[in-house]
C-alpha cells in the first residue's frame, strides 16, 4: 500500500469514528409552563423576571413566548382550570448580575421571596459564594433567582 492510499485510509477511519460514531447531543429547545391567565403571566415574566418576548405561530391569544437563552424559549399557554402546589426543588431559575438589585424590583410591586429554608425576605448565600432568593409566579411555579457568573 502506498504513502497515499495510507493517509487516506487514516483520514476515513478517523473520520468516520468522530463523525458517525458518537451520537449527537441533545439540547434545551423550550420549557412550557400552563396557566390560568396567559396575560398575567407573560406580563410577570416580562416585567419581573425581564424575559423579552419572542413570536409565537398560534396567534390565538393563549400563548407567548419568551427568550430565555441561546436557542431556547419559554412558552407560556393558558388554559389551567386552577392555580396548583408545586414542590420548591421543582423550580427554573433564573441568574441576573445583582439579586440585591433584583429585590428591590419585587418590593415595588409588593411580590414575596424567601431563601432556600423559607426564611421570608431573605437570600441565600450559598458555600460557593452565589446569592439567591425563591419566588412564586402567578401560578405558583417556583423560580429561583441567583447571581451565578457561570
Amino acid at each position: 500500500m502506498n504513502t497515499g492510499t495510507r493517509l487516506l485510509l487514516i483520514f476515513l477511519i478517523a473520520f468516520s469514528s468522530t463523525t458517525f460514531a458518537q451520537a449527537p447531543k441533545a439540547r434545551i429547545n423550550h420549557v412550557a409552563i400552563y396557566v390560568m391567565d396567559v396575560k398575567k403571566s407573560g406580563d410577570f415574566y416580562m416585567n419581573i423576571i425581564g424575559l423579552d418576548s419572542v413570536p409565537e405561530p398560534f396567534h390565538d391569544g393563549k400563548h407567548i413566548w419568551l427568550r430565555i437563552g441561546p436557542g431556547s424559549t419559554m412558552h407560556i399557554i393558558e388554559g389551567a382550570a386552577t392555580k396548583k402546589e408545586y414542590y420548591k426543588n421543582n423550580h427554573t431559575c433564573f441568574t441576573v448580575p445583582s439579586v440585591q438589585v433584583f429585590t428591590e424590583t419585587l418590593k415595588k410591586h409588593a411580590i414575596p421571596w424567601e431563601d432556600v429554608n423559607g426564611k421570608k425576605m431573605s437570600i441565600t448565600n450559598r458555600v460557593d459564594g452565589v446569592k439567591q432568593i425563591w419566588l412564586q409566579d402567578p401560578d405558583g411555579y417556583w423560580l429561583e433567582i441567583n447571581d451565578a457568573k457561570e
